[in-house]
C-alpha cells in the first residue's frame, strides 16, 4: 500500500525557515518524480517543487526561497523553505503518481 506522510509543518515568523519531510512507503522513490504542492486558504493547490531522476523543478514564486532533496536510504523527500513570506501559509502536500499524503501546516505570520 502506498502512503506518503508528511510533517515538519508549524508557525513561523516572516524570513523564518522550516524543513518539510514526506515519508514514503509502498514503493521506492529513487526513481519517482516526487512533487510538493501547497494549498492557501480559499485557493486552489499549487505546484511549488518536483525532484526526478537527475533534475529540480521549482515555481518561480519560490525559486531561490526553497530546496527540494531525497534521502533514498530512508525514502523521504525534504523541502527546504527558507525565507518564508506570509503568502507562503498553506496546507503543504507531497505526491506521487496519483497518491498524495494528508498535508502538513504552514503558516507564516508575525
Amino acid at each position: 500500500e502506498v502512503q506518503l506522510v508528511e510533517s515538519g509543518g508549524g508557525l513561523v515568523q516572516p524570513g523564518g525557515s522550516l524543513r518539510l519531510s514526506c515519508a514514503a512507503s509502498g514503493f521506492t522513490i529513487s526513481n519517482a518524480r516526487m512533487k510538493w504542492g501547497r494549498q492557501a486558504p480559499g485557493k486552489g493547490l499549487e505546484w511549488v517543487s518536483s525532484i526526478g531522476a537527475g533534475d529540480t523543478r521549482y515555481a518561480e514564486r519560490v525559486k531561490g526561497r526553497f530546496t527540494i532533496s531525497r534521502d533514498s536510504v530512508k525514502n523521504t523527500v525534504y523541502l527546504q523553505l527558507n525565507d518564508l513570506q506570509t503568502d507562503d501559509t498553506g496546507m503543504y502536500y507531497c505526491s506521487w503518481d496519483s497518491y498524495r499524503g494528508q498535508g502538513t501546516q504552514v503558516t507564516v505570520s508575525s
